[in-house]
């Protein structure tokens, strides 16, 4: 019981910092909710303007996603199953676009992507094909800033699964690829599912990497966020509109994931 007394008892030194970081956090997100529209919402969220912006960035948020599983989840498993020099090195390189400004990503995938850049140029003279200011342009944004998060999502997972399923796999004449299908992504499959909600949470509410590559194109490139920022100026009412789908989503993210990382933290 005394133990139970103690851990019960807060120092006021830090419930009074905490209960400060708590409304720091969340008096923004109520200042969101008490300022809505809330009788000019259905109206809002039904108009073309708002619905095309939406559209387009659920359409490319789930290609992004498509993307990162595509290339994410062997990139993942790369870094988690095999050694190779450097290994160290490419890790911290994938998950570079974490930290990096979006703004700074998306200089950097038009100078590699532009129509003169490293390979923007051999695209545009070989095939004709062009990727900035295209809605592909926004799906490849998105995807560069969101895949880090399915990578180290699926790398922990493989780390903490039993690799001895895979050896008992390749002892009864399974290829490594095979094992990997039939045996490795089942178990993985909790992880990736987590890594790929989390890209897609991402790639949803990404603006940086997205209006410097792709610009901000109504019904070609002007996702959410990008509509936010521009409504901001001519039409707040829409603008607080496509910030509550925007903080929906997180927060349903969010709600769905809590299980898994509360598993997570009591396996830990």
């Amino acid at each position: 019981m005394s133990r139970r007394a103690s851990r019960s008892r807060v120092p006021v030194a830090l419930l009074l910092p905490a209960l400060l970081g708590l409304v720091f956090l969340v008096l923004p997100l109520a200042g969101l909710l008490i300022r809505a529209p809330w009788r000019a919402l259905p109206r809002q969220l039904t108009s073309a303007d708002v619905w095309e912006a939406l559209k387009l960035s659920l359409i490319c948020a789930t290609s992004a996603t498509i993307v990162c599983l595509l290339l994410g989840v062997p990139l993942a498993w790369l870094l988690a199953r095999t050694e190779f020099p450097g290994r160290r090195l490419v890790r911290a390189l994938v998950t570079v676009p974490l930290v990096l400004p979006p703004v700074v990503g998306g200089v950097a995938l038009l100078l590699v992507l532009g129509r003169n850049g490293i390979v923007g140029r051999w695209l545009d003279s070989a095939f004709g094909f062009t990727l900035p200011f295209t809605t592909p342009g926004v799906v490849v944004a998105e995807a560069f800033v969101a895949m880090p998060f399915l990578v180290i999502s699926v790398e922990g997972a493989l780390r903490a699964a039993d690799p001895r399923y895979e050896e008992a796999a390749a002892t009864l004449g399974a290829s490594r690829l095979t094992a990997f299908r039939r045996v490795t992504l089942p178990l993985i499959a909790p992880g990736v599912a987590a890594g790929a909600v989390l890209a897609w949470a991402r790639a949803l509410g990404e603006f940086g990497a997205t209006i410097t590559f792709a610009g901000n194109f109504p019904g070609r490139t002007q996702t959410m966020p990008l509509a936010v920022y521009l409504a901001m100026e001519n039409d707040p009412e829409a603008a607080i509109a496509l910030s509550l789908v925007l903080l929906a989503v997180s927060v349903a993210v969010l709600a769905g994931l809590r299980g898994r990382w509360m598993s997570a933290g009591g396996q830990a």
